[in-house]
């Protein structure tokens, strides 16, 4: 099964899929998670989720988690189906909670009270293609799938 999970080639351009959305994501959790980038860091985002948005504690943290550990699992290229598919997860509840009920389009114009889910549908699709593809070239689920990895060899040395 961890076969399947790590599965991938080296295809360049799902690297460069799998790098963009892992930074995205890292950058976001990272808000989250540790204040970096402008953020409220883990107290404030849980009181945020917790509290404004009414999300049990246990789903805040896993969305803060997502993002972070997601984020970097993709940077790395690492078990990449499941850190796209807590990706996936997150902005399926962001879309149903949140930004499904200000329409499709993002608010270019600060004419809505908030973001429609327009940015949304592009990450969910790089997340559902990562799960299906994998994590491309240089990652460690590259290095970790590669039939060199999946075999020993035992030398026998001749005798003299």
């Amino acid at each position: 099964m961890v076969r399947k999970l790590i599965a991938t080639n080296k295809d360049v351009a799902t690297t460069i899929l799998r790098l963009a959305l892992g930074v995205i994501f890292f950058a976001h959790g990272a808000q989250k998670m540790l204040g970096w980038f402008g953020g409220y860091g883990f107290t404030g985002t849980m009181g945020f989720f917790t509290g404004v948005l009414h999300i049990p504690p246990v789903f805040a943290f896993l969305a803060i988690a997502a993002e972070f550990f997601g984020g970097l699992g993709l940077i790395f290229g690492l078990l990449t189906r499941v850190a796209a598919f807590g990706v996936f997860c997150n902005m399926i509840v962001a879309v149903a909670m949140v930004h499904s009920r200000f329409g499709f389009w993002m608010n270019w114009t600060g004419a809505q009270k908030g973001e429609g889910y327009e940015y949304h549908v592009l990450l969910l699709a790089a997340s559902a293609f990562l799960m299906i593809r994998g994590a491309g070239a240089a990652s460690i689920d590259s290095l970790l799938s590669s039939p060199a990895s999946n075999r020993i060899e035992a030398r026998v040395r001749p005798q003299a």
